[in-house]
């Protein structure tokens, strides 16, 4: 079955004005009072949580798996009129394809649990290792602590209207013994009241707790680490309340 992140139509289908000004929000909140002018987000996607940045004079550098993601980010980027240094890269291997330090090193997206614990140590450390000194790593997740407590599967988003057409989002989540999950996700596409599309995903994920990644930080020395909701702007953290939240480090000498 085809991955949902190989589509950036669909994935791209909640893209709107305001909710770039939310993001922009976001980084304009996080980034005051610290000097960041360069920028690497190893999970870039189509850039929509990180090119509203570009707006604040940030130099943005990205990388992604999907070649049909990166396009649709360039696009976007040139639509902008700004240049971001884009490149193929599993960010497990990240380091491999970037031969510079930044002033911050992200992953957006909650992209850190598509690959398995172990994995995400790794991609840590080779996101650790393009910080510059005195620089910054940070990434957000859906908070996995509050999934797996309450094991909710159903979810319904709100519709997305296109034209005279309505897009609707289901997804199913299914808990596994092997402590992973897969979200089963379809689409339908109506008009005049009536389906006449639907295409179906499935995505399998690997929940990480809290703790375990503030654990990563520490050992890679990293100090003054805010955990924070996401958009940083709607409020503090709340452990237990708190859908998806980011993480933002320093890296120590």
């Amino acid at each position: 079955m085809a991955s949902l992140y190989d589509r950036p139509d669909l994935y791209d289908l909640t893209d709107k004005e305001s909710k770039d000004k939310i993001t922009l929000g976001h980084w304009e909140t996080l980034f005051k009072g610290k000097n960041i002018q360069t920028v690497l987000d190893v999970s870039i996607g189509t850039g929509g949580l990180t090119l509203p940045m570009t707006d604040m004079g940030i130099a943005l550098s990205g990388a992604d798996l999907s070649e049909k993601m990166l396009s649709r980010c360039k696009e976007k980027a040139d639509k902008k009129g700004v240049r971001v240094d884009l490149r193929v890269s599993d960010f497990r291997r990240v380091s491999e394809v970037f031969d510079r330090k930044f002033d911050c090193v992200v992953s957006t997206g909650n992209s850190l649990p598509y690959v398995n614990n172990a994995d995400i140590r790794n991609t840590l450390h080779q996101m650790d290792a393009l910080v510059k000194e005195n620089g910054y790593l940070y990434f957000d997740t859906r908070n996995w602590d509050k999934i797996l407590k309450e094991k909710q599967r159903f979810f319904l988003y709100n519709p997305v209207f296109k034209e005279d057409e309505r897009v609707n989002l289901i997804q199913v989540w299914d808990y596994h013994e092997d402590a992973s999950m897969t979200f089963n996700i379809l689409y339908t596409f109506e008009k005049e009241g009536k389906i006449y599309r639907r295409e179906e995903f499935t995505e399998r994920y690997f929940p990480v707790k809290l703790d375990f990644l503030l654990g990563i930080l520490r050992e890679l020395n990293y100090t003054d680490i805010e955990i924070m909701p996401l958009p940083v702007q709607f409020g503090p953290f709340d452990r237990e309340k708190t859908n998806w939240y980011c993480v933002m480090a320093k890296k120590g000498a």
